[in-house]
């Protein structure tokens, strides 16, 4: 059966999953942690009886020299509080925890972290850097690898069409993940940038697989047979070994992520979802879309 037949729908398909993204990214956009805004993360376990109402008012009663401004509460299901707020000085932090204190009871403080607007400035920038850099340094090895490739194709192909695919990836990760964190605690964060970054190198890894073995077929059997062809084996030869590998991934990450620690559980969900989009996309993705960039040249 030819794995390049349903090549229109999957590439039908994709194209309007970057289109919803895209627009998911524009409205309402991604929730961002206050590693890129800058402020003041700050989680307490409180009693189990009190109530959000009863949060809020203690909040809104905190006197200091400086307002608090807008706070973004969020309540768990582990009887924990989620504040978001602006920057806070330690002379602040050490006041409003006894502030809770005094009005709520017993609190415990389970995490606090406060990072200024131009450090926060500083991680957007360079982690759209790092995630351009790490593209444009896969086009550059992948155009170095298949330098010899036969038959005149031009190996800057291979290595622009690689970088799609991740795009494609990167992409619809982030769609699906403004949604998540429209619904839950999640924030776009540096561990979430870190999670893309590992995205794309295991889904290049994957795509250079099915590239490689296109290249010995070409050098082998196929003097005498028209690219797509040649391109369909190639692809037939490498779908079992990329569904065994991607399987065995997703049984370690899923593991990971029912048994690992919190701090980490949103970082594992991004390489699940990453991980299922990059072998769908160097599957039925990469090579139709070299096979069709030849047929146009």
């Amino acid at each position: 059966m030819s794995l390049l037949k349903p090549a229109k729908f999957f590439l039908g398909l994709s194209s309007a999953l970057v289109i919803v993204s895209i627009t998911l990214f524009i409205v309402p956009g991604p929730r961002l942690s206050i590693d890129f805004t800058g402020g003041t993360m700050m989680e307490v376990r409180i009693p189990a009886n009190t109530t959000k109402e009863q949060f809020e008012d203690a909040i809104n009663t905190f006197e200091s020299e400086k307002e608090l401004g807008n706070v973004t509460l969020t309540m768990t299901k582990d009887s924990s509080v989620l504040l978001r707020m602006r920057d806070m000085s330690n002379e602040e932090h050490i006041a409003l925890q006894r502030h809770l204190q005094t009005e709520l009871g017993q609190i415990k403080e389970l995490q606090f972290t406060t990072i200024g607007p131009t450090v926060g400035a500083t991680l957007k920038k360079r982690s759209f850097w790092a995630l351009g850099i790490a593209s444009l340094a896969i086009v550059l090895y992948i155009a170095f690898v298949f330098r010899k490739i036969p038959r005149k194709l031009s190996p800057w192909r291979f290595g622009i069409i690689a970088v799609i695919t991740l795009l494609h990836d990167v992409i619809i990760t982030m769609g699906i993940f403004v949604i998540i964190s429209q619904t839950t605690t999640f924030e776009f964060d540096t561990l979430f940038i870190t999670a893309l970054l590992t995205i794309l190198g295991y889904s290049v890894n994957d795509t250079i697989v099915i590239f490689d073995r296109i290249r010995d077929n070409l050098a082998d059997i196929g003097r005498k047979e028209d690219f797509a062809t040649v391109a369909d084996r190639s692809l037939s030869d490498s779908v079992t070994r990329s569904i065994n590998t991607s399987v065995s991934t997703l049984i370690m990450l899923c593991s990971l992520f029912v048994l690992g620690s919190e701090s980490i559980r949103w970082f594992v969900l991004t390489l699940i979802v990453g991980s299922i989009i990059g072998t769908y996309s160097s599957l039925f993705l990469a090579t139709p879309l070299l096979v069709y960039w030849k047929k146009k040249a």
